[in-house]
């Protein structure tokens, strides 16, 4: 049961100082997702303490656990608008740069608590022996999978990136996936509808499913066969991908040290090329690329 149906279940119970809390909860609980306790108790006119016990009154461990459901239920419910009103509240005059990047590190912090080092790994080996890598993402996300795709096209020549195509264009570029192959879909809140489809598509040709996505609870989960957990929860109208990307740098990490001299061969012949073609700039600083 969720946060909204607890309160409706048990309004009649409550008192007076808690009814003002659910109340509250029931009409902004966007906002409410990111108050603290005293915060709160100051809104509706209660003490801290109140907050607490209602929280307590509805099963929670805390105020913390109980403002983590409220989060969960606001993930992928917001709009754009409903955002940047959120993030309005949460930060106020306070300084947004320390604010912002501490939030990322906290998100940071929380992935390596959360993500399961058993499906990392098995994610890691089904890529390794993928006959052809597919990489999903559209709109925000995207980027990461541009930035996935373009290190492990060094890495591999089975790569496929799919992230800027209609509906129908997706299909005809996954139709030929098989069960030798691995699909890697990301996806945040707010979740895309093209993403599911696209793995529930991939899962029924038989393919190794990997979710790359923010929490268990996300749409990608049900037909993964592994997930990884970076979380990106930033109420905001800018989604945090830093987590994500992260995770990310991980997976190529991971994926080079598993196949081990393979890929010190690729990077040699790389190397020699863009020594060969003035790729980079020489170490006196010149740019020696011939225009």
């Amino acid at each position: 049961m969720n946060l909204l149906s607890l309160i409706n279940e048990r309004m009649t119970g409550f008192s007076k100082g808690q009814k003002l809390i659910a109340s509250f909860i029931t009409e902004h609980y966007d906002k409410a997702a990111f108050m603290t306790a005293s915060k709160l108790g100051t809104t509706v006119g209660v003490s801290e303490s109140t907050v607490v016990r209602f929280a307590t009154e509805l099963g929670y461990d805390g105020y913390p656990k109980m403002q983590k459901a409220m989060q969960e239920m606001i993930r992928d419910k917001l709009t754009s608008i409903q955002r940047i009103e959120v993030t309005k509240n949460r930060f106020g005059n306070d300084d947004i740069l320390w604010g912002v990047l501490n939030q990322d590190i906290e998100k940071i912090r929380k992935t390596i608590e959360e993500t399961s080092r058993e499906d990392f790994s098995n994610s890691v080996k089904a890529i390794s022996k993928a006959k052809t890598i597919y990489i999903f993402a559209v709109r925000s996300s995207a980027a990461l999978a541009s930035f996935l795709g373009y290190y492990y096209s060094l890495i591999f020549d089975n790569v496929k990136v799919i992230s800027n195509y209609g509906e129908t264009e997706i299909y005809e570029q996954l139709f030929r996936i098989s069960r030798d192959d691995v699909i890697i879909g990301i996806s945040f809140p707010r979740y895309s509808n093209a993403a599911v489809k696209a793995m529930s598509f991939a899962k029924r040709q038989g393919a190794k499913v990997i979710a790359l996505t923010d929490s268990m609870t996300s749409p990608l989960c049900e037909m993964s066969d592994y997930v990884l957990i970076a979380k990106s929860d930033m109420a905001s109208v800018v989604d945090s991908l830093v987590a994500p990307l992260s995770m990310i740098n991980a997976l190529i990490v991971a994926t080079i040290i598993e196949l081990d001299g393979v890929v010190e061969q690729t990077f040699t012949n790389l190397e020699n090329i863009w020594q060969e073609y003035d790729v980079y700039r020489n170490n006196n600083g010149e740019d020696t690329f011939e225009k």
